[in-house]
């Protein structure tokens, strides 16, 4: 019996170490997801879920909203973005100068027009033929010259530019047109500045003109098929892949297609980097360069709230529910309902990708059928929900003993039992003796006794 009672305590120990064990890791993963949260790669279980398989593969990749990224290759959902971006930055920060808000917005939409300095047009020059007035103009009441922001100037369009300037340099060679030569001189000078300024500003394009150009410009990522019909774009061939990829998921049953479709997927995930990475990088820019133009004042309000949407909702439901979960176990406080909550919490990230026969393994190190450590983890917190370990070491015992303390006390506003006072018991006299025949007569008891013979 002592035996029993030395294992049963040893037990004891080891399964609130367990539960504490358990506790930190939830406490300790939530406050690492929570701490990236501030930082420039902010934790997300997006990968995760786009990598799910099994029977339950489509209802955890449609969380993420947009399972495989396309929307980072659709320029209109991407400058929609930013737009709204745009409108929670101005928002964040309610004291932007009026340079701020200009520079700001031209970083992200440009400059409608592009300007330089001219007082006034060399003789010769004509910016008014079929290739050039569409692009650019002369404004004589702001002495500017103007290029069109959304055309930008093209080398071709430099070019003709520069020989109208040199053609214009050879003008007024003889001896009576020298002063309108020098005249001329001045003007092609400022001509010639202007042209290079108009250049260094076109090359520089804004954020959405950036992402026009790498979305619907290029080619290679665009969808644009050749004269030929014999090229794609990386971009349509990256739906392809997904649309095969797919067909073929269903229909996979023999190792051999698991290696295959594990094959595939990397493919298909090596072309999603080479597409969308530069976009994310390109946005990263954006938001960097943005912050660049704050004062430290501003800085210290830290970055811009996050655009709210399904997948930034799961991920705080997710860090949130890992620092719960993990602080109740660790103090043993409401220690069955934490655990429950954390078992069914390891069940969702079990059946992400279970380890079930026919369907691909996870990514890693780890092979593993039917029961993985998610799974293990998970039965060990049921076995938590039946065994009163909050009693044993925790909070538990003082919200119990608490609780049956309350009970255990009458109630306030119930009627004592009065009970009716009982009679005082009189003393009696003791009872005389009886006579005895030898003892002498009593006068009355004679008489009676003569009555009754």
């Amino acid at each position: 019996m002592r035996d029993a009672k030395k294992l049963g305590g040893i037990a004891i120990i080891f399964i609130v170490l367990l539960r504490l064990s358990i506790g930190w890791q939830f406490l300790y993963e939530g406050l690492w997801k929570c701490d990236t949260m501030q930082s420039s790669r902010p934790w997300t279980a997006a990968g995760y879920l786009r990598n799910a398989q099994g029977p339950l593969r489509d209802h955890f990749r449609n969380m993420t909203g947009d399972p495989d990224e396309l929307n980072w290759l659709d320029y209109n959902k991407m400058a929609a973005k930013w737009d709204r971006w745009h409108e929670r930055f101005l928002a964040h920060h309610t004291d932007l100068t009026k340079d701020q808000k200009k520079r700001i917005n031209t970083l992200l939409n440009g400059n409608k027009e592009l300007k330089a300095i001219l007082n006034k047009l060399p003789a010769g020059i004509n910016i008014k033929g079929p290739s050039l007035q569409k692009v650019i103009r002369f404004d004589k009441k702001s002495h500017r010259l103007i290029v069109d922001g959304n055309l930008h100037l093209v080398p071709k369009e430099v070019r003709a530019l520069e020989r109208m300037a040199k053609k214009s340099g050879q003008l007024f060679k003889k001896p009576d047109e020298k002063e309108r030569k020098e005249e001329n001189d001045k003007a092609l000078k400022e001509f010639t500045a202007a042209i290079k300024r108009l250049k260094a500003l076109s090359g520089r394009f804004s954020f959405k003109e950036q992402l026009r150009i790498s979305l619907k410009g290029d080619p290679e990522r665009a969808a644009i098929v050749n004269a030929d019909g014999r090229r794609i774009g990386k971009i349509d061939r990256y739906k392809e892949m997904l649309k095969n990829y797919e067909e073929d998921l269903k229909k996979s049953q023999q190792d051999f297609q698991q290696d295959h479709l594990k094959y595939q997927w990397n493919l298909i995930q090596k072309m999603r980097s080479e597409l969308v990475g530069p976009i994310k990088a390109m946005e990263k820019d954006l938001y960097a360069k943005a912050d660049n133009w704050l004062t430290i004042e501003q800085l210290q309000r830290g970055p811009v709230p996050a655009e709210p949407s399904q997948m930034r909702s799961l991920d705080n439901t997710t860090i949130w529910g890992l620092l719960i979960l993990g602080g109740m176990l660790l103090m043993g406080f409401g220690t069955r309902i934490a655990a429950l909550g954390g078992a069914v919490m390891l069940l969702s990230f079990y059946l992400v990708i279970p380890p079930f026969p026919g369907v691909p393994p996870a990514p890693g190190p780890e092979h593993s059928l039917f029961v993985n450590k998610n799974l293990i983890e998970m039965i060990a917190l049921i076995a938590i929900v039946f065994l009163p370990t909050g009693q044993w070491f925790g909070l538990d015992r003082w919200v119990y003993g608490s609780i049956s303390r309350l009970w255990s006390k009458p109630k306030p506003d119930s009627q004592p039992v009065i009970t009716a006072p009982q009679k005082e018991k009189t003393p009696q006299a003791p009872a005389k003796e009886a006579v005895k025949p030898d003892a002498k007569p009593d006068g009355t008891t004679y008489q009676l006794d003569n009555k009754k013979k």
